[in-house]
């Protein structure tokens, strides 16, 4: 017999593109290039409502650890946008690639699968992607 699951809980399972359980046999993948650095996040409370901005440019989930700290995990769609930070942030890419650029400098700078780039807080940071851009949000 099954055990129910506790109502509010959520178990996270962040799967690389071509071992998704419902990805069909042989299907091509969207990108040739897919890798995964942090795969599965285990142990953690998760907000079910996405927080999508920039028109659904940006869908991310609020995590939540054991100890109290709080992280994001989402993907960033094609797109060049401006972010406000509270709390600095450091941003892990999982899968895909951007480009970030810092308040008060010209340059862009790339970043990809298992990377990171930290960003202070209470200010503000452009990024560009191509290509689906999967992070996670370090906050602090």
């Amino acid at each position: 017999m099954r055990r129910p699951k506790r109502p509010g809980t959520l178990k996270l399972m962040v799967y690389p593109h071509s071992a998704a359980p419902d990805r069909a046999p042989g299907r091509r993948q969207e990108s040739s290039h897919i890798t995964m650095t942090t795969d599965k996040i285990d142990g953690v409370s998760v907000t079910t409502q996405a927080s999508v901005y920039f028109d659904g440019k940006c869908v991310s989930h609020g995590i939540t650890f054991p100890d109290g700290t709080k992280k994001s995990v989402g993907v960033i769609l094609p797109a060049t946008l401006t972010f406000s930070t509270g709390a600095p942030e450091t941003m892990e890419c999982v899968a895909g690639a951007c480009e970030y650029r810092l308040a008060g400098s010209d340059v862009w700078v790339k970043s990809g699968p298992g990377e990171t780039f930290s960003v202070p807080g209470n200010t503000k940071f452009d990024i560009r992607v191509t290509s689906a851009y999967h992070y996670i949000c370090h906050y602090g």
